[in-house]
């Protein structure tokens, strides 16, 4: 054609059948997702698929986050993963319910009420009980209206028009009944011990609401002399010497009752031979030490090993039944306050890995020192020495008055004031300070103490009565539970929660508050804890307590005449006392399975949720209370599942602070990208580890999410005119066609076990690489020219057809996933007010599909065509060619197998060249050869002929045909 001869060949991209579809390829997702939450608000998905019958009930059962400030990204994560959870297995065919919940009593609400009147001049004191109560309600609600929105924000389902909350009236009858079936079955109990004590808070505190931070205390050495021999030591070696201690808590000293040994232990008697000036040992001292740490203790006392000898051994049985003195006995001004014998005792919780060898025993301010005691019936040794808020109580010599830590957290006068008096009278051998791990309150990152109060406590280890199917005791119960009632997501879980339950000591229930359920019991006036008719345990005293908490809630326990009117005639009410302290909140969320599970229509079949999902330190926290409390009450855990997650951490690891300026906001990342983004973050993240999240991970995600979208996108435009005449069986498909089925097959399987499981990583990573790899990459790759370019052929119906069966696997696949984006896919095919990707189930997928001899030969023909594109790409890139289709290559195959496959299907389609020879002759040297893709060898030839201007392949038979320009296939497709 002259170069001035106008072209007359027609115009044919209209006779395409390209996608057309409206669904945009930007989401615009934070200003279109609320219109999605609207809408499923309007049409009452959630309501709707309550109504669903024959179905089996599915329950998660919500931890309960606290009501008192806006969600961080750990409760984003949380939510999200438990509305997976839910949306898949309603998908999958269950009633899967959630009822969202509120931990609303406890000291994080009452300390901000309190800081509210502090801020006013009141004193919280001067309150009226139940008018601060009320406070704290209202501060509740008003969080709880907050967080509800920011939840439903991130398109977690669920009921929340009806939610839970501890602090209902029934929550709080409930509750009540709980503690009083163990008032009832015996193993409510009150004891004078040592439990972890905020000084700031003044309230006793759980391990749960302890975390452990470095903190620098004082350190030192303390001589005790021994008064009395032992009946295996002799008196004239023995008297005289000292065995030394070493502590970091110097405060403790004056309520020292005894010292430790360990029998296992090497101990040997030192005796000072030398002493250079600055030193408070003297020469002829001799001190008891246990041998590893010898040198280390007298190296802290200034000595040099040539200041010092080691006379001999010292056995256990010499250690066994020596008298020391207290350091301080005979101080003057003390009055005798410490001249008491100090006996030595064994305990295995003695080493000598650290110290001395020897442990400074004060049962009231230590466990393993409490239980010493407790083991030899010594309760009434016990000492009350330091008060509520860590100060000396008057009683005490010299230090009456002086704090432990001061009402900020900070260190008070109480630890010097001890060490001076220690060196003032000679009772000091070493001193210095020490960081280490020390417990710290979670709430006010204060210090605690080890403090010896009275408290309430649930005893573990004594029979619980009611079902003993899984032991009689508490602890019994849990740890059968654990083995054999519940399965671990991951299994470490089991393994931790185990360990913790094995060790602990009893559950402390009271604290010394006022914002919470109330121990509802009375004491008998001038009765011992262990008299029989100490606590009033009566049903009807009990039942008119339930019968007012549900008419008015836990108030009614402080209103003026409440104890007459709860006894009754069941006692005279004058003969008692009501009991004003209110029960741990995590006896409260422990409680939740009773009043949630068992006691609502929408609850849980036998009150046992099918799963639990939190956090991991919930292991010390809601697993474990929930643990006890369901064991003390059922006798069996409440829950089948127990799956836990990580914490988030930023892009480089590191924990989120707001003084590092590294936090990230749920809210903020809605804002930005939606919350799809968010959620797809969760499911692409090793929930079961710790995650990172930032800026350029988001980033990464959101392309993620794009690609998914475009593929959604090519399907919706390829399928806008499919009808159901044009459905072909499977049966009737091409091998490509019916190897997408087989790959569904597959999937179906696979994504259906990694909900049950709670694999969303693993589903996700399966769908994605599906849609991105065999469908995107491959399938719609090869089969575009048939959708585009075949007229009403079988291979375009099919074609069709499969996209048609990839629709609905892939949205509702997904929709627990991105539950905004498959709604906006499901609704561009299926328009109309009532229809949801939300109201339908995972598609049944039948087994046939699956074939595995096809998906064999199919893995080599992808493996060829990987060796192809190789070397067209490289002709790409030396700017050879333009596109594929102006190849026509020569493929030379060894493996004859592999040969004769290729054979049976339109390789040049699968390559997409224009043609393609296949040959098993050896190849040239010059062939291209991909490493991983041994046998196959290709030679580069140009396509031979016209290039049709429809499809654009090139030809030898393009121009031959009626309409200009056109090949065969086009030429019959224009009719």
């Amino acid at each position: 054609m002259c170069a001035d001869t106008p072209d007359t060949t027609p115009d044919y991209k209209d006779t395409l059948n390209l996608p057309k579809t409206d669904f945009p390829m930007r989401a615009g997702l934070p200003k279109r997702e609320p219109d999605w939450l609207e809408r499923w608000s309007r049409i009452g998905v959630y309501d709707r698929l309550r109504k669903l019958e024959g179905r089996k009930p599915f329950v998660l059962h919500d931890g309960p986050p606290y009501a008192n400030g806006h969600l961080h990204i750990g409760h984003a994560l949380n939510k999200i993963l438990k509305d997976m959870v839910v949306r898949s297995h309603q998908m999958m065919g269950f009633d899967a319910r959630y009822i969202p919940g509120w931990d609303c009593h406890g000291l994080p609400i009452e300390w901000k009420i309190e800081e509210q009147y502090r801020a006013k001049g009141l004193d919280k004191d001067a309150v009226p009980v139940v008018d601060f109560r009320q406070e704290c309600r209202k501060f509740a609600e008003g969080w709880i209206d907050v967080q509800r929105e920011e939840f439903k924000r991130l398109g977690v389902t669920g009921n929340w028009a009806d939610p839970y909350l501890t602090m209902d009236f029934h929550a709080e009858r409930v509750i009540a009944e709980e503690f009083m079936k163990f008032l009832m079955n015996g193993t409510l109990y009150q004891g004078s011990k040592p439990v972890m004590w905020s000084p700031v808070e003044k309230t006793a505190l759980a391990e749960a609401e302890i975390e452990y931070h470095d903190h620098k205390s004082h350190t030192i050495w303390v001589p005790f002399r021994v008064v009395k021999a032992g009946p295996a030591s002799p008196a004239s070696d023995m008297l005289g010497m000292k065995v030394v201690i070493w502590t970091t808590t110097p405060w403790t000293i004056p309520s020292n009752k005894a010292v430790a040994y360990n029998p296992k232990i090497a101990y040997g008697l030192y005796e000072v031979t030398g002493r250079p000036e600055e030193c408070w040992a003297t020469i002829g001292d001799r001190y008891l030490l246990a041998d590893a740490l010898a040198e280390e203790v007298l190296g802290r006392a200034r000595l040099e090993p040539s200041m010092y000898r080691r006379l001999r051994d010292v056995s256990a049985e010499e250690l066994e039944g020596l008298v020391l003195e207290h350091p301080l006995a005979g101080a003057e001004g003390a009055d005798g306050f410490w001249d008491y014998e100090v006996p030595m005792i064994d305990g295995d919780h003695v080493t000598d890995d650290a110290g001395t060898g020897f442990v400074h025993t004060a049962p009231s301010h230590g466990a393993d020192d409490y239980e010493c005691f407790v083991k030899r019936n010594w309760l009434d040794r016990m000492t009350h020495n330091v008060g509520e808020e860590s100060e000396f109580l008057p009683h005490v010599p010299f230090f009456a008055g002086l704090h432990v830590l001061d009402a900020k957290g900070k260190e008070g006068k109480a630890n010097t004031a001890v060490i001076d008096k220690l060196v003032e009278v000679g009772g000091l051998l070493a001193r210095g300070r020490v960081t280490h791990s020390y417990p710290h309150s979670w709430r006010s990152k204060a210090p605690i103490i080890f403090r010896n109060t009275p408290q309430w406590f649930a005893a573990i280890d004594k029979p619980a009565g009611g079902d003993d199917s899984y032991g009689e005791t508490i602890r019994q119960r849990a740890l059968t539970s654990i083995d054999q009632l519940v399965k671990w997501w991951p299994k470490t879980g089991r393994n931790r929660l185990y360990s913790m339950i094995e060790a602990r000591p009893d559950w402390v229930l009271s604290r010394q508050r006022a914002w919470g359920v109330p121990l509802t019991c009375f004491v008998k006036k001038g009765a011992l804890p262990t008299d029989a008719d100490f606590l009033l345990r009566d049903a009807g005293v009990n039942a008119r307590i339930a019968e007012a908490f549900e008419q008015g809630g836990a108030d009614v326990w402080y209103a003026e005449g409440a104890k007459a009117r709860f006894i009754g005639d069941a006692a005279n009410p004058d003969d008692y006392e009501q009991v004003f302290d209110v029960l741990d909140v995590w006896f409260d969320s422990g409680s939740t399975h009773a009043f949630v599970l068992r006691d609502r229509a929408d609850g849980a079949p036998e009150g046992i949720a099918d799963v639990y999902l939190e956090g991991t330190d919930q292991h010390r926290g809601w697993f474990h209370s929930s643990m006890l409390q369901a064991c003390g009450t059922k006798g069996r855990a409440p829950y089948r599942n127990v799956v836990t997650h990580g914490f988030t951490l930023d892009e480089k690891g590191n924990k989120m602070s707001k003084s590092l300026g590294n936090t990230i906001v749920p809210e903020k990342v809605v804002k930005e990208y939606g919350a799809d983004i968010l959620r797809l973050w969760v499911a692409q993240a090793d929930y079961s580890a710790d995650q990172r999240i930032g800026p350029e991970i988001l980033k990464g995600t959101a392309d993620s999410y794009r690609r998914l979208r475009n593929t959604m996108r090519f399907m919706l435009g390829s399928l806008g005119d499919f009808r159901e005449e044009h459905r072909v069986a499977p049966e009737e498909m091409p091998e490509l066609e019916r190897w997408v089925l087989h790959r569904l097959a597959e999937l179906d399987q696979q994504v259906r076990e990694g909900y049950a499981s709670f694999n969303y990583q693993g589903v996700f990573r399966a769908v994605f690489d599906f849609a991105t790899v065999d469908l995107s990459a491959f399938y719609f790759d090869i089969r575009k020219d048939a959708l585009y370019c075949d007229g009403d052929t079988a291979r375009a119906k099919a074609a069709r057809t499969v996209l048609d069966i990839l629709f609905h696997r892939l949205t509702t696949w997904l929709a627990p996933v991105l539950v905004f984006t498959m709604e906006e896919v499901w609704l561009e095919r299926y328009p109309g007010e009532e229809s949801s990707v939300h109201l339908v189930d995972f598609p049944d997928t039948p087994a046939d599909w699956r074939d595995d001899a096809l998906a064999a030969k199919w893995s080599k023909v992808r493996s060829a065509r990987r060796a192809v594109t190789a070397a067209l790409e490289i002709q790409r890139t030396e700017k050879v060619i333009g596109a594929s289709l102006e190849a026509a290559p020569v493929v030379h195959v060894e493996d004859g197998a592999m040969l004769e496959a290729l054979k049976t299907v339109a390789f040049e389609d699968i390559c997409i060249t224009s043609d393609i020879s296949l040959t098993g002759d050896p190849a040239p040297a010059e062939a291209f050869r991909l490493p991983e893709v041994p046998g196959v060898a290709v030679v580069f030839e140009e396509a031979e002929g016209e290039k049709c201007q429809r499809c654009w392949k090139i030809l030898p038979d393009v121009g031959t045909h009626s309409h200009p320009g056109t090949c065969a296939r086009c030429d019959a497709a224009l009719g």
